[in-house]
C-alpha cells in the first residue's frame, strides 16, 4: 500500500478500525484544502444548531429572508426549505462563488423545477446553507467548528483562524495557510464558498466521531438522529455504482439498497469515509496546494487495496 500511494503522489493515507489507527502513511500532520469535503463538515454544525433550535429544517428562503443578486430569487425559487438546500435539491439554479465547469455545465435553467423536484449537486445550495447557519447563529462557521467539533474531539492542527479573499481579483492572489477563507465572487453571488484546510489526522477523528453515532467521550456532541436523517439515500446519482446524495454526505449502497458506507471527495481524489460494519473511517489526501501529478483513477485503485487487504 505505501508504495502505491509514494508513486500515486498521495501526500498521506490513515485508516482507523474500531478507533485505532491501523495504517498511518505520509505527513497526517499537515494541513491541505479540502475542497469538496467542506460540505460534510458543515452537516454537524447544522446539526447541532437544529438540535438547539437556532434552525428549523422546514423554514423556507423566504422565511429566512434570504435572497442573492440579480437575477433575483424568483417567489418560485423562495418555497426552497432548508431541507432541500441539505440534499441538494432547492430548485435553485443560480451561479455561485467557487462553482466548477462540470457543475455549470449541469445546471439546468431558472425555475425548471420546483424545489425538492431535482438533484443537482451545487454549490449555491452548499454555500448559501453556510449563510443560514451564520445567520441563525450570530457566528462565523470556522468559530462554531474550532468550539462545537475541534475542540471537544481534541484536534490537533485545527484552531479555527480565518480570512477572506476576493475569489475574482485580477491580481494574484496566494492561498492562504489559515484553517479557513471565504472566497466570494461577488458578480456571481452575495454568498460566500467557505473553505477549510485540515490535516488528515483531524478530519480521521471528525470521521470517527460519525462512526460514534455523534458521541465522543461519554458526551454526545451530534445527535445520532441527526446522523442517521444525513445518510439516507435521497437521491440516487450513479446505480451502476449505488451512489447517492444524502443531507451533505455522498451513500453507498449495498446491492440490496443498505448502507454500505457515507464518505465525501474533494476534486475527486481528496476522501473521508465512514463504513459502520467494518466499524472504519478512511482519509486519502493529496497535496493539491502545490503542482501534484494524481491520477483520478488511482484513488479507486487505493480502496480496492484497502478492502484487499482487509480480505485476507
Amino acid at each position: 500500500m505505501a508504495a502505491f500511494l509514494k508513486k500515486s503522489d498521495a501526500s498521506s493515507m490513515l485508516l482507523l478500525v474500531d478507533g485505532a489507527v491501523i495504517f498511518d502513511w505520509g505527513n497526517t500532520r499537515k494541513k491541505h484544502l479540502i475542497h469538496s469535503m467542506r460540505k460534510c463538515l458543515l452537516n454537524s454544525l447544522i446539526g447541532i444548531a437544529v438540535s438547539d433550535g437556532k434552525i428549523d429544517t422546514s423554514q423556507t428562503l423566504r422565511e429566512l429572508d434570504i435572497q442573492d443578486i440579480g437575477p433575483r430569487l424568483s417567489e418560485h425559487e423562495l418555497n426552497a426549505r432548508v431541507a432541500d438546500l441539505l440534499k441538494s435539491r432547492s430548485g435553485v439554479f443560480h451561479n455561485a462563488a467557487a462553482v466548477s465547469q462540470g457543475m455549470l455545465k449541469e445546471m439546468p435553467a431558472r425555475e425548471s423545477y420546483s424545489p425538492g423536484e431535482h438533484y443537482y449537486y451545487n454549490n449555491w445550495d452548499f454555500n448559501t446553507l453556510g449563510a443560514i447557519l451564520e445567520q441563525q447563529t450570530g457566528k462565523s462557521i470556522y468559530e462554531l467548528f474550532h468550539t462545537q467539533i475541534a475542540q471537544p474531539l481534541g484536534m490537533r492542527d485545527y484552531k479555527g483562524k480565518y480570512t477572506t479573499i476576493d475569489g475574482e481579483s485580477k491580481e494574484f492572489v496566494a492561498m492562504p495557510k489559515t484553517d479557513g477563507f471565504y472566497q466570494f465572487e461577488k458578480s456571481k453571488s452575495k454568498y460566500p464558498a467557505y473553505h477549510f484546510r485540515m490535516s488528515s489526522r483531524d478530519l480521521a477523528l471528525y470521521g470517527q466521531l460519525y462512526l460514534n453515532n455523534g458521541k465522543w467521550n461519554g458526551r454526545q456532541i451530534i445527535p445520532k438522529t441527526w446522523i442517521e436523517a444525513s445518510t439516507r439515500p435521497y437521491s440516487i446519482y450513479n446505480k451502476k455504482y449505488h451512489l447517492a446524495y444524502g443531507m451533505l454526505w455522498r451513500i453507498r449502497l449495498t446491492e440490496d439498497n443498505k448502507l454500505r458506507a457515507f464518505f465525501h471527495t474533494g476534486v475527486g481524489i481528496h476522501m473521508l469515509a465512514v463504513y459502520p460494519e467494518e466499524k472504519m473511517v478512511l482519509v486519502h489526501r493529496v497535496d493539491t496546494e502545490n503542482e501534484y501529478h494524481y491520477n483520478g483513477n488511482d484513488i479507486y485503485r487505493m480502496l480496492d487495496l484497502v478492502f484487499d487487504a482487509k480480505l485476507k
